[in-house]
């Protein structure tokens, strides 16, 4: 018997990466899935190689007084309240980013969490790629000294080709460009670039082919970062691109650089690092293992989880969100505008019920 049972809540794509990956470890177990569609208790068990309950209605699931955990892997319309209800209950979370759609729900569901006393995972499951952790040791050994510029860019080509595509392309669910995917890409930069952001102008732009014409946002977006101690980062969000999955990679320091794989000292030759590029935007490849363990490991010991849990999710949300705002409003915008920000009034979005279910 496993220490922590885990709920789903949405079952899709992510979902069944998410269930393989919690039953993969010594801590967790998946032991029911909620979801708007009629699910097969016996099906489900069968096809995931444990025992699983599953319901329609999420109130009972989380009124299950032997579920520990919820995992959310739904529209992202949803999370705010889903969230808010997991938190009411006293369950733990994995949260499939975002967290929120807006900055005020951000800060509603940040205030709800801290005041349950609950832990949550947020899925920047790139910090656990293999890439993320060697870049890490490099940095945290000095072998690229201080790093003065950093960027981090997300090319993936997501059209009517693509799975998701038609409810990726919402306002409602895909909010931005970076909001959607780059976020990965800006998660991973400040995780490299460590230290306090100051001010973000972001740019948009859009494709001029009719495939992603459906897009009800810009699909490109440019976001520049400065520090506040006079460092820049720059964040690439492209998805109307035809190309391979890119995840580019490049940090620049006083004693070396690092371009995707490849690491450069004093003498400036390439060398080829021993790690494999982070290469697909497929949740089955996403390092989502590793992560999930760190997280039941510190929840056995009582502790926030690193690298992945709330303080830093929420930091990466400000970032985006000050992003977002620049190139809306064509100006550059202070991070203390965002994080001096603690609207208790939702912004315009579209308010969901906690049964609405993927």
């Amino acid at each position: 018997m496993k220490k922590f049972n885990v709920g789903i809540v949405g079952y899709g794509w992510a979902a069944s990466a998410h269930i393989a990956a919690i039953n993969a470890g010594a801590l967790g177990q998946v032991t029911a899935v909620c979801s708007s569609r009629r699910l097969d208790a016996a099906e489900m068990s069968a096809k995931h190689g444990c025992p699983i309950k599953t319901y329609s209605d999420y109130a009972a699931m989380l009124a299950d007084p032997d579920i520990h955990v919820v995992s959310i892997c739904s529209f992202h319309r949803h999370h705010r309240d889903q969230i808010l209800a997991a938190a009411r209950a006293g369950k733990h979370m994995i949260i499939e980013k975002p967290l929120a759609l807006s900055l005020a729900d951000l800060r509603e569901v940040e205030r709800a969490i801290r005041a349950a006393g609950v832990k949550v995972c947020v899925c920047f499951e790139m910090r656990f790629a293999a890439q993320f952790r060697e870049i890490k040791s490099l940095l945290d050994r000095g072998l690229l000294g201080k790093l003065h510029y950093g960027e981090v860019d997300y090319y993936h080509g997501i059209g009517p080709w693509y799975a998701g595509f038609s409810w990726y392309s919402k306002a409602q669910d895909g909010v931005s460009s970076l909001m959607l995917a780059g976020c990965h890409a800006m998660d991973a930069l400040l995780l490299c670039m460590c230290g306090d952001v100051e001010e973000v102008f972001g740019y948009s732009t859009r494709s001029a082919n009719p495939a992603f014409a459906p897009f009800e946002f810009p699909s490109t977006t440019v976001a520049m970062l400065k520090f506040k101690d006079g460092r820049i980062g720059k964040v690439a969000s492209v998805l109307d691109c035809f190309q391979p999955y890119y995840f580019h990679t490049h940090l620049v320091g006083s004693e070396g650089t690092v371009l995707d794989d490849k690491f450069a000292g004093l003498d400036k030759q390439w060398t080829k690092l021993s790690y494999k590029p982070v290469d697909s935007g497929d949740v089955s490849d996403h390092p989502y293992e590793e992560q999930f363990n760190s997280f039941f490991a510190a929840l056995a010991r009582g502790e926030e989880m690193t690298l992945t849990g709330l303080r830093d999710a929420v930091r990466t949300h400000e970032v985006i969100f000050a992003a977002d705002r620049s190139w809306q409003e064509k100006r550059p915008v202070k991070m203390a505008e965002i994080s001096n920000a603690d609207t208790p009034v939702r912004e315009a979005t579209a308010r969901t019920g906690v049964s609405a279910l993927r």
